[in-house]
């Protein structure tokens, strides 16, 4: 049965900009004897809703759930306004403030002349209105007017939900064209996949063609290529794309042969309309040549710009190896000069390498050369990070506040924009990113543009590992141009503590592995079985361990196949947090998840403080009518419901991508020649320098080989080094 309670707006609890409500409604009318209860007082809600006020009469449809906080609400599915017909609800509607100038005593005037077809004559026949006496053509005019777009704001979203729209997305349409959505739907209904980023372009082709649109229109076929182009760059990482490849995926993606004429004909126009450029047989999005531009100019303005000049920095160093207790060997000396000396400064190496303490000794020299307390110190200076771990652990070194870069930018993850922008920047005078191999092209030009045009940028990481999972090598090709001060950090700083390990991770880097490193002390063991017996020797390992209580992260390659995460996942379950009476459980998507589990955040959830790559446990799991899931990320309680389920994995095992900017004490990092094309240097040195302790290697010892002579990743297309080079030719 198609529930509906019909009523008035309480209270309004929350809002949100995307026009999601949480409220308490007062019930005139349902079909549904559990609601009947609520008729002497009201029931919470919540749903999108294009606008919502206490005069109007609206019918909500959907159904009741019980929330475990909050008791029994009303999801709202679809709603409809009702405009009001007795005499004193048309009073109270007219004088309601929607109509301005029209008070309570005209109102009543106007009702008293037109009765219940009040309403209809101010749609139909506004004229009419001049018999009401004192009346005035302004207030006429403002009624009508004000009647027509409250009624036309409902239609259009109604007329997109008959278009195939659900009501979320009708809403987000409504709320950023506003009246202006027909005409945009009619001109070119793919547009909407440019400006608004949950409005896909499979989801809009889908409805342009049940409502008519033709597979050969130059419109359907310009929104395919930008689309294919998108795709393609944060697929491969590129920058820019070549004809052939993107004739090739737009095929693909329509689905249909098209002319070559028809194809470059599409191209040329989104030139001409500033969506794309080429240079020379290079086709860049535009948002991605400018934001290349954007970080080449920056750089090359901080590199021109004066240095900081100050004969006390010396010595102040020097008193900075007391205050800590280190002696920096000459790189670090370098590093921490020039931190405070220069505009600009990249600052690289592998681990144990010092990279950490060095940012910790920048931060000091900062504030003390600069005379400041630690509260002014943090208002001066923003520690990031890619990465909620990677952002704790630069503040547990400094015991500063840190936090990830979209954190930092204020992203509002409802517009996919940043409050820290172009028009609204940081006051910050330094800035200091860590893990920077990880910050993709785009977010370093967000983060740019939100920083006054002179801040202090001290970039530190380590250009060997993994690049960016979006667009981008920005660490690589910065360092690589040439152009920019950077100090790259050879010297072990911590030569005896996991030297094996570390020992392992240059060896790997540089192609030249010595198999006798390995079982000679007990942070590094190497254990050779065969690949199908591998999850057998990986269960031997945590099943030892988790007699001990201690934790263990498995790190691998891929996903897929026998010895891949997934699989790896579905044993290691059974001997970390085996089945038990005590436990719930829940099936989502084939895959068991219960109380205890360890999981993985998938993608930011910047209002619930929990970011990609962040690991909790499942503390509780509701598993009835409603279905909901709590995950605690170290003390931070997470609630998840069905619509975000898809929002973490089991976290036994990751992939080695998604423990960038992590660290954990004890890894088993299974290496088997079935992984395949997945078996490369860069892969195998991240996942070796995320560990603290103690590194297992289990699985084929030619596997390993095989990884480490491949230097030959998918090599990124990019143009930041060329324009980093002509830009600092700008003098």
């Amino acid at each position: 049965m198609n529930i509906y309670m019909k009523g008035n707006l309480k209270r309004v609890i929350f809002k949100s900009d995307m026009g999601y409500y949480v409220g308490l409604f007062k019930i005139k009318e349902t079909n549904s004897e559990e609601i009947e209860e609520f008729f002497s007082s009201t029931i919470p809600f919540t749903g999108y809703f294009h606008e919502l006020n206490e005069e109007d009469t609206y019918i909500l449809y959907g159904k009741l759930v019980e929330h475990e906080k909050y008791g029994k609400q009303f999801q709202v599915e679809n709603y409809e306004c009702v405009l009001p017909e007795e005499k004193d609800s048309t009073i109270e509607f007219l004088s309601s403030g929607l109509f301005k100038g029209i008070g309570k005593k005209t109102a009543t005037k106007i009702v008293e002349s037109f009765g219940k077809n009040t309403l209809n004559i101010i749609l139909e026949n506004p004229t009419d209105l001049f018999l009401v006496p004192g009346l005035t053509k302004k207030q006429i005019d403002i009624m009508h007017h004000t009647l027509i777009e409250y009624q036309a704001s409902y239609q259009t979203i109604v007329s997109l939900n008959e278009l195939g729209f659900s009501t979320k997305d009708s809403l987000l349409i409504y709320n950023h064209y506003k009246e202006n959505t027909n005409n945009v739907i009619n001109e070119n209904i793919y547009l909407l996949m440019e400006e608004l980023e949950d409005i896909t372009f499979k989801k809009i082709d889908t409805i342009a063609l049940k409502n008519g649109f033709q597979k050969e229109d130059p419109r359907r076929i310009q929104a395919a290529i930008l689309y294919v182009m998108n795709e393609l760059c944060n697929l491969y990482g590129h920058s820019y794309l070549l004809e052939n490849e993107i004739f090739s995926y737009a095929i693909q993606t329509l689905n249909n042969l098209i002319v070559d004429n028809n194809f470059r004909q599409c191209l040329t126009q989104l030139q001409l309309n500033g969506k794309i450029i080429q240079q020379e047989e290079k086709y860049y999005l535009t948002k991605m040549y400018q934001a290349e531009q954007n970080i080449a100019k920056r750089c090359g303005y901080l590199m021109r710009s004066k240095d900081h000049m100050d004969q006390k920095v010396e010595k102040q160093i020097k008193k900075l190896e007391n205050y800590f207790g280190y002696i920096y060997n000459q790189e670090q000396l370098e590093a921490i000069r020039l931190s405070y000396l220069k505009n600009l400064l990249i600052i690289t190496g592998g681990p144990g390498t010092g990279k950490t303490t060095i940012i910790q000794a920048v931060c000091e020299l900062y504030r003390q050369m600069n005379k400041l307390s630690y509260e002014k110190l943090t208002q001066k200076i923003a520690l990031l990070a890619p990465t909620g771990r990677a952002s704790k652990r630069i503040s547990e070194s400094t015991t500063l506040p840190a936090s990830t870069i979209h954190r930092f930018l204020k992203w509002n993850k409802e517009n996919n924009k940043f409050g820290i922008n172009e028009y609204h920047k940081s006051e910050v005078d330094l800035v200091i990113v860590d893990e920077f191999s990880m910050v993709d092209t785009y977010l370093f030009d967000s983060l740019l543009k939100g920083l006054k045009y002179d801040t202090k940028i001290i970039i530190v990481g380590d250009d060997n590992q993994l690049p960016s999972v979006g667009p981008g090598q920005l660490l690589k090709d910065m360092i690589e141009s040439d152009c920019l001060n950077v100090v790259k950090l050879k010297e072990l700083y911590r030569q005896e503590e996991n030297s094996n390990i570390i020992s392992l991770a240059y060896q790997v880097n540089e192609n030249c592995l010595d198999q006798t490193i390995f079982n000679q002390k007990e942070d590094l063991i190497f254990i050779p079985v065969p690949t199908n017996n591998v999850i057998n020797e990986l269960m031997k390992i945590a099943t030892e361990y988790a007699n001990l209580n201690k934790e263990i992260q498995i790190l691998a390659p891929m996903y897929k196949t026998d010895n891949g995460i997934d699989k790896i996942n579905t044993t290691l379950q059974q001997v970390f947090n085996p089945k038990e009476d005590s436990k719930k459980e829940i099936l989502i998507n084939d895959i068991i998840f219960r109380e205890q589990d360890k999981v993985i955040q998938l993608s930011n959830m910047p209002d619930e403080n929990v970011f990609n790559g962040d690991i909790g446990y499942i503390e509780k799991i509701i598993n009835d009518k409603k279905k909901e899931i709590y995950i605690n990320f170290d003390g931070n309680r997470v609630r998840y419901t069905a619509s975000n389920f898809q929002k973490f994995k089991h976290a036994y095992a990751i992939s080695i991508h998604k423990s960038q900017g992590s660290e954990f004490n004890t890894i088993i990092i299974p290496i088997v020649n079935g992984y395949g094309k997945m078996l490369y240097r860069k892969l195998i040195y991240t996942g070796v320098t995320r560990v603290k302790q103690k590194l297992y290697l289990i699985g084929e010892i030619s596997a390993l080989e095989k990884a480490i002579q491949n230097d030959d990743t998918n090599i990124r297309r990019t143009t930041l080094k060329e324009m980093l080079y002509e830009n600092m030719k700008m003098v």
